[in-house]
């Protein structure tokens, strides 16, 4: 195989104190209670990233079968995470927030209320007409519940995975090699300059922005496309504000959302075409790395302005780990969707009760 494949957004990073705690959050608000993987071992490959050395941690991935990328739950077991040293604001340099997509977003809105979430905002309505709303995690990570029509499948809950995120960057010409290249995103839904409405809930959103919207002109192909369905990632950048970068000064697995990661196929053709594009890789794993029960070789670069973009080729995921039973992706033809009894089998995964 010479080309290389973007499956689509597998998850976001999120560092947190209580790994156990923030899994029953995002399993019973959002869905994502389908429990891919749960390691607990020595993170040593990103250890420029946190301060020079190992670090004992605990990663879980908690997906909704519905569609859409996931959540990898990070928690240090060896120290106290830090929090930002500033309060977010728009417009800063790093990861705002991921989209999650919503069949129905005022019962989205409704059913988040009377659970006395902490909701930001009114249902407002973007500069391409969607609808929208941010609500704040238990650990005020800011998240945008948007209107969005591309499902795996139908469990009548209201809400399904990640299908976005929004990027704060210092200058968005220097980044769209990366993203709408390297990445795909190369079709434009809309790129505007000026004060928003739908912004205006959050801190600094009353200010000038140029705010570009982006998707993918092809299909996604192969594998997990088929469950992590279309995406889009918007890129801000601030005009009239000095931006602050969010995790300067604190390590990777610290609070907050540390990386945006991409499922993918030929992780050697990505690192030549990153390299070319000016995005080298920093870090990257031996080619068959085992991730808890899962397996694949994974690897970061970043953006223009530091952020962590992840990429993983998966290999192995386990559907019944006392069985043996496992997808195997490695020697697939890597064009080729899984067949969906395959994926549907990863809901003996899902978690349905908790303590």
């Amino acid at each position: 195989m010479t080309e290389k494949l973007i499956y689509g957004i597998q998850q976001i990073g999120i560092g947190v104190k209580n790994a156990d705690e923030a899994f029953k959050w995002y399993a019973t608000r959002l869905g994502a209670d389908a429990l891919i993987f749960d390691d607990n071992n020595e993170a040593t490959y990103m250890a420029k990233y946190m301060g020079g050395k190992p670090r004992n941690k605990r990663a879980l991935l908690g997906l909704n079968m519905q569609g859409g990328g996931g959540y990898e739950i990070w928690q240090y077991l060896d120290r106290e995470p830090s929090a930002p040293k500033k309060e977010f604001q728009l417009g800063d340099l790093g990861i705002h927030f991921p989209c999650i997509k919503t069949k129905n977003i005022t019962a989205t809105f409704n059913r988040l209320k009377v659970l006395n979430e902490n909701i930001i905002s009114e249902i407002c309505t973007e500069p391409n007409g969607s609808k929208s709303f941010y609500v704040k995690d238990p650990y005020q990570n800011i998240l945008k519940i948007k209107e969005f029509n591309s499902w795996y499948a139908n469990n009548k809950f209201d809400v399904g995975g990640i299908f976005g995120a929004v990027i704060g960057v210092s200058n968005i010409a220097n980044a769209l090699p990366l993203y709408s290249d390297v990445l795909g995103y190369d079709k434009v839904v809309y790129d505007k300059t000026g004060v928003f409405k739908d912004l205006a809930a959050l801190k600094n959103g009353n200010k000038k922005f140029r705010r570009i919207l982006l998707t993918h002109s092809k299909k996604r192909v192969g594998g997990f496309c088929n469950l992590f369905g279309e995406s889009e990632i918007e890129l801000i950048e601030a005009i009239d504000t000095k931006p602050n970068t969010i995790f300067e000064d604190r390590y990777w697995g610290d609070l907050g959302y540390i990386h945006l990661c991409f499922d993918i196929k030929n992780m050697e053709k990505l690192s030549q075409e990153c390299k070319a594009k000016g995005f080298p890789f920093q870090v990257i794993s031996a080619e068959s790395f085992d991730m808890g029960d899962a397996n694949g070789h994974w690897g970061y670069i970043e953006d223009c302005d530091g952020t962590l973009i992840e990429f993983i080729e998966t290999h192995k995921v386990p559907l019944i780990k006392k069985l043996g039973i496992n997808i195997n992706l490695k020697n697939r033809n890597p064009k080729k969707p899984l067949p969906n009894w395959m994926i549907k089998g990863m809901n003996l995964k899902r978690v349905k009760k908790f303590k």
